[in-house]
């Protein structure tokens, strides 16, 4: 049979999960979709590849992935099929067929992260495994967002770059950021060109500090522009970062960035 390559787009809940990349110990998003894909097509020998790694207990929103098959299996039913093996917290929303020389990761244009912070004394029991509850201070969202605007730009970003990390440099575009309240739910934006590892959560740690006003904002700002990594020490936890979704050109599946309030209401 021909081979073609399909890509697919994801939503999945990453609280059970080791995280999207296939270890030797522990359930993670990339080998329980090789699974699915291999109950469709038993001689599936290939890998589903990411457009972007996420870590333990991070979501996704709009993950975009390829897979190469041979089955004859029509490209569009392909979603239904493959939601049919897995279990209920991945879905697959839809599938296209594109070239062989296209790639869910190194064909991006940009990719887009959103954490979402709870910030009220009393906890919500249906946000603990989608947000970080803040509840000890109110969050000024005003001056995370003007310490966040300093990163636009194409910088130097290895403040806010976890150790362990095999890229070569820390370099990267922020394109776009937002932060912004809705009652209790405070939500940062960031879009890059690429996301360095452990950069989303490192860098909310900081914002939440600016926000409750442990840290000013020129301090922030020197921080990340010295690239003192050894005093930014608080990661945010894992469980309110979400990966929204990521860019083509041209554009291949629609984002979908009502996440959280499609759920919230």
């Amino acid at each position: 049979m021909r081979t073609r390559r399909l890509a697919l787009l994801l939503q999945y809940a990453g609280t059970a999960y080791h995280g999207w990349q296939r270890q030797r110990h522990g359930p993670t998003i990339q080998a329980t979709l090789e699974a699915a894909v291999g109950k469709l097509q038993p001689d599936f020998q290939g890998a589903a590849i990411a457009a972007g790694r996420t870590d333990a207990g991070v979501h996704a929103a709009g993950q975009v992935v390829h897979v190469d098959v041979t089955s004859p299996i029509p490209d569009h039913r392909w979603p239904k099929a493959l939601n049919g093996c897995l279990p209920p917290d991945i879905r697959v929303l839809a599938a296209r067929a594109v070239s062989s020389q296209w790639h869910a990761c190194f064909s991006a244009c940009w990719r887009r992260y959103r954490y979402v912070l709870y910030n009220n004394p009393v906890p919500n029991l249906f946000l603990r495994t989608t947000s970080w509850h803040r509840y000890n201070a109110t969050l000024n969202e005003q001056r995370m967002a003007t310490a966040l605007q300093s990163l636009l730009g194409h910088h130097d970003l290895r403040a806010f770059q976890r150790t362990g990390s095999s890229r070569r440099h820390a370099r990267t575009t922020v394109q776009a950021v937002n932060v912004q309240r809705r009652g209790d739910v405070v939500t940062v934006d960031v879009q890059c060109s690429g996301f360095l590892y452990g950069m989303m959560r490192l860098l909310v740690g900081q914002l939440v500090a600016v926000g409750d006003g442990r840290l000013p904002v020129p301090v922030f700002e020197q921080r990340w522009r010295l690239g003192k990594r050894e005093e930014v020490q608080e990661a945010a936890p894992p469980q309110g970062l979400c990966f929204i979704g990521v860019g083509y050109e041209p554009a291949l599946f629609p984002v979908p960035v009502s996440w959280p309030w499609a759920v919230l209401g």
